[in-house]
């Protein structure tokens, strides 16, 4: 029976945008997991609850959902013109693996507010009243996020009246820009990996059908709803209670990863369950969202469903939101498809919790379809702050 006492870390519970996680400083880490590496992993499996085979998260901080079980490391900023580096970790639920392949838009929105809270910020950079400006360098995919925190009385604004679907409560808007968000730094590929607006993918076992494979915010494979026996106003339970439909929705994203290069083999999808994500679209039509509220085709464009982790997200994660922006500014693709087919910088969609503006900004160059920057707004808030607790033998 072990008997080694416990361990205490300073940490930070935040929402941002529809996502909560364990906020930490890098320099506030034990020593060996202030690196990447199996001790990292372990304990943030640890101080979420994973892997639990149960899915509840019990003996964690771990929400037992895709959206609430994530970490997050801010440091100072090694990059020049930069404030933090942000580092993400997706904790898998019941599976003992974390992965870092991609970053959380929403969290974004948190480590914005989180690097003013911890220090990071110029001191001289925050106005008594107002905004500050922070930018953040994701160290995942490697890109320059900016964000714009509201600022009362030299400290971050947390409460407002912005309303974000899919949220409870309201909060203070903080306004992202994901500078390039194409072209993630590890894959190294174009913003349409497959050189197509829209491929045919052939799935086996299921069948050949149009999509639309992007890198821009997150990898992520569109395909139409109609064409895989859905409607596009689908929420968690029509999905989520489906085995063999989520079963069939891995088949899709393993066929897309494997277009896009992602992977070599299917087996590897098994230890990439973040990246890429899987979405399927439909036109503008009138449902009801998760909390009854009615959701009318005049108020979208589209409607998207996305899964995140294998399981249809209850909202729609801010990294594929910026895969939806940008496609649906260039024609030709599923998205703008769905869209109407017109040329545009701003889409409003429809999701399971309700509706969610992005814009984006695409270029065609040379003959190449090119994006400078994503554009949204969420909030975030703290939740909890001082130490998480994990046994000193778990890491």
């Amino acid at each position: 029976m072990s008997t080694i006492p416990q361990v205490k870390i300073p940490a930070t519970y935040m929402r941002g945008g529809t996502s909560k996680g364990v906020f930490f400083r890098l320099e506030d880490l034990p020593v060996a997991a202030q690196v990447p590496g199996k001790a990292r992993d372990k304990l943030f499996q640890r101080v979420i609850g994973s892997p639990d085979p149960y899915a509840a998260h019990t003996d964690g901080m771990g929400g037992a959902t895709s959206s609430t079980s994530k970490c997050v490391i801010l440091s100072k900023s090694t990059r020049p013109d930069h404030d933090v580096d942000y580092l993400y970790g997706q904790i898998s639920i019941d599976k003992d693996f974390v992965d870092w392949s991609g970053n959380c838009g929403n969290l974004s929105t948190g480590a914005g507010a989180f690097a003013i809270h911890a220090g990071y910020v110029d001191p001289a950079r925050i106005p008594d009243n107002g905004v500050c400006t922070v930018r953040i360098w994701q160290a995942n995919i490697g890109k320059t996020i900016i964000a714009h925190v509201p600022i009362s009385n030299r400290q971050v604004q947390e409460t407002g009246d912005f309303e974000l679907d899919g949220v409870t409560f309201p909060a203070a808007e903080i306004v992202l820009e994901f500078l390039d968000p194409s072209d993630e730094g590890e894959e190294g590929g174009s913003l349409f990996p497959t050189g197509n607006l829209v491929d045919q993918l052939e799935v086996p076992g299921i069948g050949t059908f149009p999509a639309t494979m992007i890198t821009a915010g997150i990898p992520t494979v569109f395909v139409n709803a109609a064409d895989i026996g859905y409607t596009g106003t689908e929420l968690r339970e029509a999905i989520n209670s489906d085995p063999q439909a989520l079963a069939r929705f891995e088949q899709i994203r393993i066929a897309g990863a494997l277009r896009m290069g992602l992977i070599k083999t299917p087996e590897e999808a098994a230890t990439r369950q973040h990246t890429p994500k899987i979405a399927f679209i439909a036109p503008a039509k009138t449902y009801k969202s998760a909390s009854g509220k009615e959701v009318s085709a005049s108020e979208v464009d589209l409607l998207v469903r996305a899964l995140s982790m294998g399981k249809l997200h209850h909202a729609m994660m801010g990294t594929a939101a910026v895969a939806i922006g940008t496609a649906a500014a260039i024609p030709g693709t599923l998205v703008n498809q769905a869209a109407g087919g017109i040329e545009r910088q701003a889409v409003r969609f429809g999701h399971p919790s309700g509706t969610l503006r992005v814009g984006a900004e695409a270029t065609l160059e040379n003959g190449e379809w090119k994006v400078t920057k994503a554009i949204m707004s969420r909030s975030a808030r703290i939740l909890m702050e001082g130490f998480v607790r994990v046994p000193g033998d778990s890491f």
